[in-house]
């Protein structure tokens, strides 16, 4: 998976939206602080494994989870 970039967009299997690349450390994506939802998860960044990459579409990084079983599975720092 070492074509997922910087500002890539992160999907869910269902096309929705999840974050935005920041970067990839080892077997995580770093999502961007942007993207780090409201209240005790505001303002830090949120990592989704990379084993939940099914693929690479364009800018695009699609998971194989869908965005709500994604976000769930989020890891903080």
């Amino acid at each position: 998976m070492d074509e997922i970039r910087e500002h890539m967009e992160v999907i869910g299997a269902d096309g929705v939206h999840l974050g935005t690349v920041d970067a990839v450390e080892d077997h995580r994506i770093k999502l961007t602080k942007a993207d780090s939802g409201m209240g005790s998860h505001e303002g830090h960044h949120h990592y989704i494994s990379r084993g939940l990459v099914a693929g690479v579409e364009g800018d695009k990084v699609r998971l194989s989870a869908t965005a709500a079983n994604a976000y769930g599975m989020e890891e903080e720092q």
